[in-house]
């Protein structure tokens, strides 16, 4: 006796058509692998990258001037509370600081292409230091560059 054989997808010979997979369920959209947060190993691994994206910021003369190194812990705080946050974890930025706004958070800085792509390098090698799944590095980093480009508000 012999499988049946399953119809194929239009293009292939046959006449069912194919399914829409469907990689987003669920409420907020979580992916069906889990949100990146927690695919990537959650707080820790965020808190990781926002500490080594800082020691290279600490060291740039461009960008550097632009955080508070009087509240250094504090930035890195909201910086990795924000970035669980949007992965999908907790909403403790949210419930602290509202809705983050970023657009209006960093007006009062003059960020040019040349500092937007100072913090896109120390950016870039605090999440190679992750050392994530391709798949999620890529995602993550996608965002971060989206986000670098939309804060960019100094066209000099």
């Amino acid at each position: 006796m012999t499988e049946p054989t399953p119809p194929a997808a239009p293009g292939h010979g046959g006449s069912v058509p194919a399914q829409p997979i469907t990689l987003r369920v669920g409420e907020h959209g979580v992916s069906a692998t889990g949100s990146l947060y927690e695919r990537i190993g959650g707080a820790p691994t965020f808190d990781r990258l926002v500490r080594r994206f800082y020691e290279g910021v600490q060291q740039d003369d461009v960008i550097w001037p632009m955080y508070p190194a009087e509240d250094l812990e504090g930035a890195i705080w909201r910086l990795s509370a924000f970035l669980q946050q949007y992965w999908g974890g907790p909403g403790t930025y949210s419930e602290e600081r509202g809705h983050p706004r970023l657009r209006m958070r960093h007006g009062p800085f003059r960020i040019t292409s040349e500092a937007r792509e100072r913090w896109l390098l120390h950016m870039r090698t605090a999440v190679e230091s992750l050392q994530l799944a391709p798949l999620d590095e890529a995602e993550l980093w996608a965002y971060l560059d989206r986000a670098a480009h939309a804060m960019t508000n100094t066209f000099d």
